[in-house]
């Protein structure tokens, strides 16, 4: 069984998508896969809720109880590897991580951003895409590297931007992307493992 981790850091709407996703479309059967667990950073982290309601394994690991990010990331790595992964998907997992673990699951670590990368890496998407003027703005999936939202493109998603849109408006059309072509990214992954 191809099994997936899934890290979040919020309320987990794509994460919920995937699962979704995973059922409706018979990645176990389809694909011999399944979300075999999410991990947060949080543990009021509202997704974990969702996943435990699916019946999926669920762990904390507060990054404030390590003295570094390199502490936080191995004792990660060894959670995460516990569930021996495929695929690591981070689906609003809101940490930076270090080199290391980027290193250990690359090819297997993916991540969605809200734009249409390499336009607006990091924070503050939205405001940024209004700010510059954009006429389209979107969200795309990509495997991780060092670089922060830097690596091959797995799929992307373009919206337009509304005259009257603010970062709260546009922020929600994408997300209504994001849920659609992050699921779609890793159906497509799994039938090349």
């Amino acid at each position: 069984m191809k099994k997936i981790v899934i890290l979040i850091s919020g309320g987990g709407s794509n994460m919920a998508a995937i699962v979704r996703a995973a059922q409706r479309e018979g990645w176990r059967e389809r694909h011999g896969a399944e979300v075999a667990a999410v991990i947060s950073n949080r543990a009021q982290a509202g997704g974990l809720a969702f996943a435990r309601e699916q019946r999926i394994a669920t762990e904390v690991l507060d990054h404030r109880q390590f003295a570094s990010r390199e502490a936080f990331d191995a004792e990660l790595a060894n959670v995460v590897d516990r569930h021996r992964p495929a695929l690591v998907v981070l689906a609003g997992f809101m940490r930076i991580l270090t080199p290391g673990f980027v290193q250990r699951y690359q090819g297997r670590l993916l991540n969605i951003h809200p734009s249409l990368l390499p336009a607006f890496p990091g924070l503050h998407t939205h405001r940024r895409a209004l700010e510059m003027g954009c006429r389209f703005s979107g969200a795309t999936v990509h495997q991780v590297t060092a670089e922060l939202d830097f690596g091959t493109i797995l799929e992307q998603a373009v919206v337009p931007v509304l005259p009257d849109d603010t970062p709260e408006s546009l922020a929600a059309r994408v997300l209504t992307q994001e849920h659609l072509i992050y699921p779609r990214a890793i159906a497509r992954l799994l039938a090349t493992l």
